[in-house]
């Protein structure tokens, strides 16, 4: 595959620091991408695997038309070593968020864990030669509370899945972060650069990026009623527009080197995310599910539904997660649950993810606010 970079900024610019952010058409990326355009102050380098597809290169030439600095692009193939060096050219900043695309229901666990550790080290190493300053990388909450839930405690940085008790995706996630910061850890003086890790949720909030994402399921499968009856089951959730600015605030935070952060706004049960969504939407004639299945009914059904089965370590487990590391650390102030769950729902409906009712109105900023008062003379 190609590595061409589509280079858009002026000569005049060349003090100002540049960033690749890597996987540029991603939901959580797009958020990213969209919040350093607005800031004014990076030149941004976002990558994706094709330039050729408009359909992801489009969302991302959409996001801030009238930025200061106009976004580049560059081909990147993740499992692809030799093409990181050539993106990463003139960049300060590294924010490695590009995840491999595995197949669903993998035969094999390795299938999952090499991609995923192997394209985190392709990454690191072309920092390593291309002299980045700090690389901000995305890991997950789950290489933080896998094998953890039945501790009955808060959890936080300090804490490490337990591998033996990790599902395949659990177990791609944890290696590949600590294969992050053994690589860091382990390399020359001369060669070594600054590393932030960022611990996030389950992730909600508005939509941007044009396409479909596991973010996007359980918004879907309660507004279109695709289950009957909801699972036990509580998240560790965060907004990605908060996500985005934390991971950007981590490019230049004095504190972050050397430090993984957590997340979360708040832990939820499945059934209030539901009755968010069931106040707000029923009137517009969407029928949320908001009765509990009992754990039993759950384990009939995992006998015939494998997805089910994956789940069932996690039932009636309270995930409790601190936040305080990176409020303090990165002045996270999170968005209230209430707003996040409906503003992506509202954004899923607008762009067609989720079919519109004939009951439907609208985000309440686009409703008609005209009135049949008369004006006074």
């Amino acid at each position: 595959m190609s590595d061409r970079v589509v280079e858009n900024s002026s000569a005049e610019d060349v003090k100002v620091e540049r960033v690749l952010v890597t996987g540029a058409s991603g939901y959580i990326a797009c958020h990213v991408v969209k919040q350093l355009l607005e800031s004014g102050s990076f030149i941004v380098r976002g990558t994706v695997r094709n330039l050729n597809n408009e359909k992801k290169v489009k969302p991302l030439k959409n996001l801030c038309p009238g930025s200061k600095y106009p976004l580049e692009l560059a081909e990147a193939e993740l499992l692809d070593e030799h093409c990181w060096e050539r993106a990463m050219v003139d960049c300060k900043y590294v924010i490695h968020m590009a995840s491999p695309f595995p197949a669903s229901n993998p035969r094999d666990e390795s299938e999952l864990i090499e991609p995923a550790v192997e394209g985190t080290i392709n990454v690191l190493q072309a920092c390593s030669k291309a002299n980045i300053k700090r690389v901000v990388l995305t890991s997950s909450i789950v290489a933080i509370t896998s094998g953890n839930l039945d501790s009955k405690r808060e959890l936080t940085e300090e804490d490490w899945s337990v591998e033996n008790q990790c599902g395949p995706y659990e177990k791609s996630k944890l290696m590949a972060e600590k294969a992050a910061w053994d690589f860091v850890k382990n390399l020359p003086a001369d060669k070594k650069f600054e590393l932030v890790v960022i611990n996030p949720g389950l992730v909600y909030g508005p939509v941007l990026h044009g396409s479909n994402c596991t973010s996007m399921e359980i918004p879907t499968r309660l507004l279109e009623r695709q289950i009957p009856m909801l699972p036990r089951l509580h998240f560790g959730v965060v907004d990605v527009r908060d996500l985005a600015k934390a991971h950007i605030t981590a490019l230049t935070s004095v504190k972050g080197p050397g430090n993984r952060y957590i997340a979360v706004n708040k832990g939820i049960w499945l059934k209030d995310t539901a009755k968010i969504l069931n106040d707000e939407f029923r009137p517009q004639g969407y029928r949320v599910p908001t009765a509990v299945c009992p754990s039993f009914g759950m384990y009939v059904y995992s006998l015939f539904d494998s997805g089910i089965r994956m789940i069932l370590p996690a039932l009636g487990k309270e995930m409790s997660l601190s936040n305080k590391k990176i409020k303090e650390d990165l002045g996270f102030d999170p968005i209230d649950v209430e707003k996040t769950l409906i503003d992506m729902a509202y954004s899923m409906i607008e762009q067609g993810f989720v079919k519109k009712t004939p009951k439907y109105l609208g985000p309440p900023e686009n409703r008609s606010t005209s009135t049949d008062t008369q004006p006074s003379q």
